[in-house]
C-alpha cells in the first residue's frame, strides 16, 4: 500500500456561503494575501490553481492521477485558504461543520482509495475539542489538519488543552499545515512567502508544542507536520543547545530532539538529502510519503522522489506507505467507531 498523506480538496460551495456571510472578512483576508505575496506571485499562482481546479474537485480525475503516481491511498485535507482564522465564532464553527461533511463527502466516493481530515476553528480554541470530534465521530474522518497559529492561539495556548487530550484519546492524526506567514511584506517577493514561510511557519508551531509540554502533556498525540518539519528537524542542535543552558527554554522535560522521534513528518523536502537528514534525525518510522497535490510546490511524482534517496528498500516501503497504514490501523478505525456509537447512543463527549 502506498499512500500520500498531504493531498488537499477545495470547497467552493463553503467559500461561497462564507463570502455570502462575512464579504467584509473575506475581502480584509484577500488583501492580506496580496501584501503577505507580492504582485508579482498573485500573478502566477491565480492561473496555477485555476488550472488544477478539476484535479481539487474530481475524483475521477484525482483517481486518475493517483493512477500515473502509483499511489493507492491519499488523505484529502481542505486546502488551507478554508481555514477562515478572522472568521467570528458562529461563523467559524459553522465553516468548520460544513467543511467536515464536504470533506466526508468527498472521500465517500472512493472509500477505498481516500481519507479525509477534518477542520477545527484553532481561533477559537474552546470550540475546537467539539469539532474535532465532529470530524472524526461524526464524520467518521481520520483526524484533523490545523494551522501553525491563528490570531493569538499559538499551538502552546492553554487553551487548547482539551482539544489536544481529546485527540490524544481518539488516537487520530493532527495534520500541522501553514497558511501564510506573519513575516508579511519581508517576503512578497520572489515567492519567500512560500519558500522561505512555510518552512518558517512549520519550526515555530512544532516549537510551541515541544518547548510548551504539549507532547509530555499528551504522549498519545499523533502529529502529522507538512513540508518535512520545515526548518526544525535540520536545525535541531540550536533548539538542544538553547534546552541545556537557558532556564526559560526548559519547559519540555527531554532535549527538543528528542520529541522529533515522536513527531511524524511528510517528504514534501524537495531535496533527497534533506530527505536523508530528515530520517536520519527523525527514524524512518517517523516519515510519511506526502506529495501536497495537486499545487505547483508539489511533487507531481512523489514515488519517483522518495526512490531517488537511495534508501534500504525496509526504510522506503515504511515511508512509502507502511508507517501512514500503521496510523490507519484497525484498532484507532474500531475506537472511532465505538466512539461514534457512544456519542449517538448520548453517551458523554
Amino acid at each position: 500500500m502506498i499512500v500520500d498523506v498531504h493531498a488537499h480538496v477545495l470547497l467552493p460551495s463553503l467559500h461561497e456561503e462564507v463570502v455570502r456571510r462575512a464579504p467584509e472578512g473575506v475581502a480584509a483576508a484577500a488583501e492580506l494575501d496580496r501584501r503577505r505575496n507580492g504582485a508579482a506571485s498573485q500573478q502566477v499562482s491565480g492561473p496555477m490553481v485555476a488550472a488544477r481546479i478539476p484535479r481539487l474537485l474530481d475524483v475521477a480525475e484525482r483517481l486518475r492521477i493517483m493512477d500515473e503516481q502509483g499511489v493507492d491511498r491519499q488523505w484529502v485535507s481542505a486546502s488551507p485558504n478554508h481555514y477562515y482564522p478572522w472568521a467570528a465564532e458562529d461563523l467559524a464553527v459553522w465553516a468548520c461543520t460544513e467543511a467536515n461533511r464536504l470533506i466526508a463527502e468527498h472521500v465517500a466516493q472512493a472509500p477505498e482509495r481516500l481519507t479525509g481530515l477534518g477542520l477545527v476553528p484553532l481561533q477559537w480554541p474552546e470550540r475546537a475539542r467539539e469539532l474535532l470530534e465532529d470530524a472524526v465521530l461524526g464524520q467518521g474522518l481520520l483526524g484533523v489538519e490545523i494551522s501553525s497559529a491563528a490570531g493569538d492561539v499559538e499551538l502552546s495556548d492553554p487553551r487548547l488543552e482539551a482539544f489536544w487530550a481529546r485527540a490524544a484519546e481518539l488516537s487520530c492524526p493532527v495534520f500541522v499545515h501553514p497558511f501564510g506567514c506573519s513575516l508579511d511584506e519581508r517576503l512578497d517577493r520572489f515567492y519567500l512567502v512560500n519558500t522561505v514561510g512555510q518552512p518558517v511557519e512549520n519550526a515555530v508551531a512544532l516549537s510551541h508544542l515541544i518547548f510548551g509540554g504539549v507532547l509530555d502533556r499528551h504522549p498519545g498525540l499523533r502529529v502529522v507536520a507538512a513540508h518535512g518539519g520545515g526548518y526544525l528537524p535540520t536545525a535541531i542542535g540550536r533548539s538542544d543547545h538553547a534546552w541545556r543552558v537557558r532556564p526559560d527554554a526548559q519547559g519540555c522535560e527531554h532535549p527538543p530532539s528528542h520529541y522529533l522521534t515522536r513527531i511524524w513528518f511528510d517528504t514534501v523536502v524537495h531535496d533527497p538529502r534533506a530527505l536523508r537528514q530528515l530520517i536520519e534525525v527523525a527514524g524512518h518510522s517517523q516519515v510519511l510519503m506526502g506529495s501536497d497535490y495537486p499545487f505547483d510546490m508539489g511533487s507531481e511524482d512523489p514515488v519517483g522522489f522518495l526512490r531517488t534517496a537511495g534508501l534500504a528498500p525496509d526504510v522506503e516501503r515504511a515511508v512509502l506507505g507502511g508507517n501512514a497504514t500503521e496510523l490507519e490501523t484497525p484498532q484507532t478505525v474500531a475506537l472511532h467507531s465505538a466512539a461514534r456509537q457512544e456519542t449517538a447512543g448520548g453517551g458523554s463527549r
